[in-house]
């Protein structure tokens, strides 16, 4: 007998996979139950960037999803450009007091650092 046996038809069903069920909330830049009390820092920072101006936002516990999606909220309602890097937003130019105001509207917990 050879080593090479293929199954040509089968009667036992196949497994269903198991679906792991996430809430995600129904608009995915809201904050999530993790977030807590956790507050949401907005700061400002030229260093390196060849004297330009960027906003970063730090401290948003959610997954690359829902950053993503809050990324993109925030750079449509400011009218920027802005990236995600290493889990931090960075939104080109000093729209910390906007952030901040567009963060408290989603429900975060936001605050301007440093100066």
């Amino acid at each position: 007998m050879s080593n090479n046996r293929r199954l040509a038809y089968s009667t036992d069903p196949e497994p269903e996979p198991e679906i792991v069920s996430v809430e995600i909330p129904h608009n995915p830049a809201a904050p999530f139950a993790v977030q807590g009390n956790q507050f949401v820092y907005v700061r400002l920072e030229r260093k390196g960037r060849r004297g330009k101006t960027v906003s970063l936002v730090e401290g948003v516990l959610s997954p690359a999803l829902g950053k993503q999606a809050l990324l993109k909220h925030l750079k449509n309602a400011l009218g920027t450009g802005g990236a995600l890097k290493d889990g931090v937003l960075e939104i080109q130019g000093d729209n910390r007091d906007r952030i901040v105001e567009l963060l408290t509207a989603l429900g975060y917990k936001a605050k301007k650092a440093g100066g």
